[in-house]
């Protein structure tokens, strides 16, 4: 097999898919595993983008469900993490006022990131390195705080925490390695950027986030399609076996193959 069929497989993205029956088997998973692990509920964070807003309506969707069939109270807890001042939050209560979420919390980790880039930097400059903390390197530390946060909360409530990465961001490594990538349950892993879309229309996502483009918000002006050099449509046609332009391909199996690390267990002897 060619290393575009290798990766398919590995990362299970089907051809076409039907919406409403992704819809209903990812609910059912995160159901099933609610479950089994005896939580009362599930976590989201909401960043304001299209893919924690669909995991946001398929977790209050499998939590209704769940408290309806069960005449318990299950959760969907929705959080808000911005740093500092964040221009599009109104997405984030966009998408937490189109599920019904009557759970949500805001956490701004700005103070709690710029403390651990302070100390970074101390520590640099212990070693010979008089410098600040590189952008990249605070970027991971903001994604890195946000889930910190995220396990304090889920642990104190029961919860368990849902993540948003998929295969369009697995295929380029598209995340960061104990940051956004570090949680309980993924239910958007086998489906493409434009597949995610698919089931964003199919939930009533606003528009305004379906639109928008995507971004990390890492820092300001980040797009994930500038930071990467290629397109989610080339990305997505890719994962469905299409063929694409040469270059978009090349880009796209180096930075597969680049990230190898994390999307495997631990190394150990």
């Amino acid at each position: 097999m060619s290393l575009q069929q290798d990766i398919i497989a590995l990362l299970g993205v089907k051809p076409t898919i039907d919406p409403e029956a992704e819809i209903a088997r990812r609910v059912a998973f995160l159901k099933d595993y609610v479950k089994q692990a005896g939580a009362t509920g599930l976590l989201i964070a909401i960043s304001g983008g299209v893919d924690s807003a669909v995991a946001a309506g398929l977790c209050k969707r499998a939590t209704d469900e769940l408290s309806a069939e069960t005449g318990k109270e299950y959760m969907t807890l929705g959080v808000f993490q911005p740093y500092g001042q964040q221009e599009d939050i109104a997405h984030s209560y966009a998408v937490a006022e189109a599920f019904n979420l009557t759970h949500k919390a805001e956490t701004n980790i700005e103070e709690a990131v710029d403390e651990i880039a302070l100390e970074t930097e101390h520590a640099l400059k212990s070693i010979g390195f008089s410098r600040h903390i590189s952008r990249g390197g605070k970027g991971n530390v903001k994604a890195r705080t946000r889930m910190v946060v995220q396990y304090a909360l889920a642990f104190d409530l029961n919860l368990l925490v849902v993540g948003t990465d998929h295969a369009s961001e697995a295929l380029t490594g598209f995340y960061t390695k104990w940051g956004d990538g570090a949680v309980d349950i993924t239910p958007l892993s086998s489906l493409n950027k434009r597949q995610v879309r698919q089931l964003a229309r199919a939930l009533g996502v606003p528009a305004e986030v379906i639109d928008k483009a995507p971004t990390a918000g890492l820092w300001d002006g980040q797009t994930d399609e500038t930071e990467l050099g290629v397109s989610y449509e080339a990305n997505s046609d890719y994962l469905e076996g299409k063929e694409i332009d040469p270059a978009a391909r090349e880009t796209l199996e180096k930075h597969y193959l680049r990230t190898q690390h994390k999307r495997q267990a631990i190394p150990g002897i």
